[in-house]
């Protein structure tokens, strides 16, 4: 099969209708992540805010913070084709942008058939036990959720993966390569199935916790000011590769000034070791935060989810 440029780009433009009007319906349920409250709350005072930060009505640009509730809210396609892909929006682990890389990404997924779930999770600086895992256990227990509810939503449960982007694409990393790591109690019956993606796309991800490359919000955020080489290590996706992580998908631009093009280069490099199948674009334009949409249009960036989707195809996910 062979695609070219034109037809990637024919069939981005041909779908922003159809995820404009999805997106602008919304989600169609909200699952709870935990039965009763979340586990390790230690700020009982927590409270969810959500700040609209975009100056044009018409494109809204929402941050969330104080996820008390961790969920994840769902985009089903017209036409489902059995996969899953759960979505993890960034945020440097301070809050969660939720518009730009979840409800603009999700639906492009489900207009090819993907069912798409956008992840609400704790964020670890906000009052929880265990703070650096505790993103983690969110994104452990929606795959488990996920593949505990496949047949209601007519998914292939050795089909479903993840998703993320900048601290979200650093949870995503982890979801891939910590999956398998007892990072809380057992909730009930779902939680006895595989947390394993079978594909994992970070994009533009924070990876690293060394402090010459990480980002600095989100290391600090998540494991401190004051961390042990031990702690840098353990959060850093690069350095926990195995022969069980699945598949990656890597998307990164060298002109990002947030999250240095370093940290994707350090996780492909760390698959190619581990023999990991990894797939990297690196971009010379798109910069940070851009998702899919008009912030990279007219640039190749902008084409990245097409790619992805011709991946996913290689590896027989869609």
């Amino acid at each position: 099969m062979t695609i070219d440029r034109r037809t990637l780009i024919a069939g981005s433009l041909a779908a922003l209708p159809a995820a404009r009007a999805l997106a602008a319906s919304g989600p169609s349920e909200t699952i709870a992540l935990w039965p009763g409250e979340a586990p390790g709350l230690t700020n009982r005072a927590l409270a969810e805010v959500v700040t609209e930060r975009s100056e044009d009505p018409r494109v809204p640009n929402r941050a969330i913070t104080g996820t008390r509730r961790p969920r994840i809210e769902v985009f089903r396609p017209a036409k489902p084709n059995g996969a899953a892909m759960l979505v993890i929006p960034g945020g440097g682990y301070s809050r969660i942008v939720l518009d730009r890389e979840g409800y603009e990404l999700a639906p492009w997924l489900a207009e090819r058939g993907i069912t798409a779930f956008v992840l609400f999770y704790r964020l670890p600086a906000e009052g929880w036990r265990d703070p650096a895992n505790t993103p983690l256990a969110d994104a452990q227990r929606a795959m488990r959720l996920i593949r505990a509810r496949a047949k209601e939503y007519g998914i292939d449960p050795q089909r479903v993966g993840v998703m993320g982007f900048s601290a979200g694409g650093h949870l995503c990393a982890d979801l891939a390569t910590r999956h398998g790591r007892q990072v809380y109690a057992p909730a009930d019956a779902a939680d006895r199935l595989s947390a394993r993606p079978a594909i994992a796309a970070p994009i533009y991800p924070v990876v690293s916790m060394e402090p010459d490359i990480a980002h600095p919000g989100s290391r600090t955020n998540l494991i401190g000011t004051d961390a042990t080489a031990t702690m840098m290590a353990e959060h850093s996706p690069d350095r926990q590769v195995t022969k069980d992580t699945p598949p990656l998908f890597i998307v990164h631009s060298h002109d990002d000034t947030v999250v240095p093009v370093a940290n994707a280069i350090g996780l492909h490099a760390a698959a190619r070791a581990g023999g990991v199948p990894c797939e990297m674009h690196l971009f010379e334009k798109g910069g940070h935060g851009y998702a899919w949409g008009a912030r990279t249009a007219g640039l190749p960036a902008h084409l990245w989810p097409e790619l992805f989707h011709l991946w996913a195809k290689t590896h027989r996910f869609v």
